[in-house]
């Protein structure tokens, strides 16, 4: 059951005009799947928990209902969820004032990086639209998740800040980006139905509350256009959700593999992906475009 996102007085200036910003409550509960649900408060039994595993949300960063769960796959299906295709690949979005200057700054920088790389297109909500991101540092549950595709409403990216101990989400621009594209459709990419023949999972090394995070999509409800890829900002790294210190919970099956995942920047994959998956490449003239920003600018 979508929980809405109460508006007070919160005022912001866009565009030269007041207009009234949702404000969102310090304590929210974004839907789980019931198959993944997990105590939201089990992060204490990780050593160094990931900002992108401590919300216990599906997969430790993602919310989502029953219904998207049962039919979801590398990207979201448009042709069963066509509501949750942002319209014409365009997404209103707000960064809360919350957030310091160069948090701001950084955030910015994951929009510009998708924009540019893309034929999504972020734009700064007007006040009218009905649906848009609301980007907020939720304190619980706290650390870095989104709702996968569009939710409706005044949708939350929340993207913890850094603190004492830790640059959290905003260290650098890439764990945005991870969120957003969360927010755009696109799930982890070691989920593939076809992931046995690049990666192990290791079982014994995962937290067992956890074990579910790791399961992977049936044949029917995976689609892959691209080869696997390792270098993927939407990829698990190696030790996510394990017991502790050399307990990798993930390892490349394939040989010369010296990473999994990284929250760096958008890898070729990505971006072909998130092309493809917002139709993108439909336009020849586009499609030159967008293929050639992705192989020079991927990582």
């Amino acid at each position: 059951m979508r929980r809405p996102i109460f508006v007070l007085f919160f005022l912001l200036h866009l565009k030269n005009a007041r207009v009234i910003l949702p404000t969102v409550p310090d304590v929210m509960h974004p839907p789980v799947p019931d198959d993944a649900k997990v105590d939201r408060d089990m992060a204490f039994m990780m050593e160094d928990p990931d900002p992108e595993v401590t919300p216990g949300l599906f997969q430790g960063d993602m919310a989502m209902t029953n219904e998207i769960y049962n039919y979801w796959r590398v990207g979201i299906r448009w042709d069963v969820f066509p509501e949750k295709l942002w319209v014409n690949g365009t997404v209103p979005y707000v960064i809360s004032p919350i957030y310091e200057p160069s948090d701001q700054v950084t955030i910015l920088k994951a929009i510009h990086i998708l924009n540019f790389m893309t034929c999504v297109r972020f734009v700064p909500w007007d006040g009218k639209a009905k649906d848009y991101l609301l980007i907020w540092p939720i304190k619980y549950p706290k650390g870095c998740w989104s709702f996968v595709g569009r939710f409706g409403g005044a949708q939350i990216v929340s993207l913890q800040p850094p603190d004492a101990t830790s640059p959290n989400c905003l260290g650098t621009e890439g764990r945005a980006v991870h969120e957003l594209m969360h927010a755009l459709g696109v799930f982890h990419e070691q989920s593939r139905w076809d992931r046995d023949k690049f990666v192990k999972i290791h079982m014994d090394n995962i937290i067992p509350q956890y074990k579910t995070n790791f399961d992977k999509q049936s044949l029917e409800n995976t689609t892959y256009s691209f080869e696997y890829d390792y270098d993927s900002i939407m990829h698990y790294g190696k030790y996510f959700f394990s017991k502790g210190k050399n307990k990798p919970t993930i390892t490349a099956k394939q040989p010369g593999i010296k990473r999994l995942g990284q929250r760096k920047a958008l890898s070729k994959g990505d971006c072909l992906k998130l092309n493809d998956l917002y139709g993108c490449f439909d336009n020849p003239r586009l499609r030159r475009k967008y293929y050639t920003l992705c192989q020079f600018m991927g990582i």
